[in-house]
């Protein structure tokens, strides 16, 4: 049994969870004393950064963990260092493109049996204007429909599971930005690669808030989460200038890639977070309302029911299309 020295805090009175961990913690002290045995976890963008740090802590639980990547080499190589490392041999890999229905499906259908965890991480930032094959904006495509695409998909294995847990990870840049319903793949309205981003993000959000309202009942909770500030290759398509300003931002608050799968893994496999759903969290804590477009906190549109409703429904539409 898994013993914590300050119990999970839900305060009264907002029934918010705070818990006994914070910023700096790692995602290896979240799992600390947790046996993972027999249950099994996809992670996608695995092969590196925070993906890779939740699928090293699920494998030193001894969680059944598969990296969902679309480098399957790299994938490989992290899967042989993670087993090296945690000494846990049933970490696979399995290829996955969130821009490629095909490749998607693919995944789906050659799954078998029951899935415990899902940690949608995989994701692409601020990139140039690129549009996948049915002319979808990439950054909304990726982030969102694709994980939209591969949740749905796996929702018999995840019923299987009985009590499964999904983690949509999102970002503090949502605050800039809610989902454009009349726009979503900026076919009108010029691009900028910062407001995709933040759509892409509060789609995140909303799919968690509407999942989990779906799916709560047969026993599957779905969160949002924010990571932190953890430099990796999502900032590739950044410039000098725009890395500076994300610096004077962040300013000591930057994390490293283990403390940034931290919450990721806390939704993931906890036991203090049993039966939550449908929230967002930051640095292992539900967030609070936000105060600003930058910094801490959660969008009041990012919760909205009716939007993730509306979310699910065009989601929906435009894979059926």
């Amino acid at each position: 049994m898994t013993t914590f020295l300050t119990p999970p805090i839900v305060h009264p009175s907002t029934s918010r969870f705070v818990g006994p961990f914070d910023r700096r913690t790692t995602a290896a002290e979240v799992v600390r004393g947790l046996d993972l045995g027999g249950r099994r976890a996809v992670v996608t963008g695995a092969a590196s950064g925070i993906g890779l740090e939740t699928a090293r802590a699920l494998a030193a639980a001894g969680a059944c963990v598969t990296l969902a990547v679309r480098d399957v080499d790299a994938g490989a190589a992290a899967a042989a260092a993670l087993t090296a490392a945690t000494g846990n041999e049933l970490v696979s890999v399995a290829p996955l493109d969130l821009t490629d229905r095909t490749s998607i499906r693919a995944f789906v259908s050659t799954w078998d049996g029951p899935l415990h965890m899902l940690v949608n991480n995989a994701g692409v930032m601020a990139t140039p204007l690129t549009r996948t094959a049915e002319r979808w904006e990439l950054q909304f495509a990726t982030n969102h429909l694709g994980h939209f695409a591969l949740t749905t998909g796996l929702f018999p294995a995840l019923l299987a599971a009985g009590d499964a847990r999904v983690v949509s990870v999102s970002s503090g840049a949502h605050l800039r930005a809610p989902v454009d319903f009349d726009d979503v793949h900026f076919h009108g309205r010029p691009y900028d690669p910062w407001l995709a981003y933040a759509q892409s993000k509060t789609a995140n959000v909303l799919f968690a808030v509407e999942a989990n309202r779906r799916w709560s009942g047969d026993g599957i909770h779905v969160n949002a989460v924010m990571p932190g500030g953890i430099r990796t290759g999502l900032q590739r398509h950044l410039d000098a200038r725009e890395l500076a300003a994300m610096d004077a931002r962040a300013g000591d608050l930057w994390k490293t890639p283990e403390q940034g799968a931290a919450t990721s893994v806390l939704l993931a496999a906890s036991p203090l977070v049993e039966g939550i759903g449908g929230r967002y969290f930051e640095d292992c804590a539900e967030a609070l309302p936000a105060t600003g477009v930058y910094g801490r906190g959660v969008a009041p549109y990012a919760l909205n029911p009716e939007a993730a409703e509306r979310l699910w429904d065009l989601s929906v539409a435009t894979l059926r299309a």
